[in-house]
């Protein structure tokens, strides 16, 4: 039994960055325990041999190994900016959205930035797939300023830090793309006083330690 959740994370993973996300808009404050990812803690591979972040361990001891699992229990109990009800859509479109971005965007995304690990694909034609589902998103904002209405929701929050790795993996290239929707929907995200928080850098857990809040200040 622990007196908090406990959130093993990792900065710059975007399941992590989405979980943490919906942690901050949901209020539930954590421990959290930043990784590396050359030296996972015994204590997170006990709790998921997956191997990966995020990993949460629930109080009562109940471990959520997958980030949309995490943002759905967290919004799901306390969702004051409505994330899971949008102003257009359902959440069951918004779902969908988000499958569609972690199966196909996510493979060819991975094959893009890491034409290292994968030599049998060819990262730009990888990178033209994974534009045109950018391009669908440009096509979903043209009438408003997120995916799902005029404030964000969970498509946004939980597809954005992919978006994000994709922009950075050629920032020129993704610059001069004509998505300016799909631009201004990101910049806004980046920029965005949640985001910031999100991505407040800890030190690496080590067994022992005092608990380390998330948010911070806590």
């Amino acid at each position: 039994m622990s007196a908090l959740p406990i959130l093993y994370s990792f900065r710059r993973c975007p399941y992590a960055m989405r979980a943490r996300l919906a942690l901050l808009a949901s209020g539930i404050v954590c421990e959290m325990r930043e990784i590396i990812l050359r030296n996972k803690p015994s204590a997170m591979l006990a709790a998921s041999t997956k191997g990966t972040v995020p990993v949460l361990i629930k109080t009562d001891g109940q471990v959520i190994a997958e980030s949309l699992d995490i943002m759905l229990w967290a919004l799901e109990a306390h969702d004051p900016d409505a994330w899971l009800k949008p102003e257009q859509g359902s959440e069951a479109e918004m779902l969908a959205l988000i499958n569609a971005c972690d199966g196909g965007f996510k493979f060819a995304l991975d094959r893009y930035k890491y034409p290292e690990r994968y030599t049998d694909f060819d990262p730009l034609v990888q990178r033209a797939t994974g534009a045109a589902f950018l391009m669908q998103l440009e096509q979903g904002l043209q009438n408003s300023a997120y995916l799902f209405g005029s404030r964000p929701a969970l498509a946004d929050m939980a597809i954005a830090p992919f978006v994000r790795q994709f922009a950075h993996t050629d920032k020129e290239w993704f610059a001069a793309q004509a998505w300016p929707k799909l631009q201004a929907w990101l910049n806004a995200i980046l920029d965005s006083e949640i985001y910031a928080l999100a991505m407040t850098r800890y030190a690496p857990w080590q067994e022992g330690q005092a608990i380390t809040y998330f948010p911070s200040g806590k």
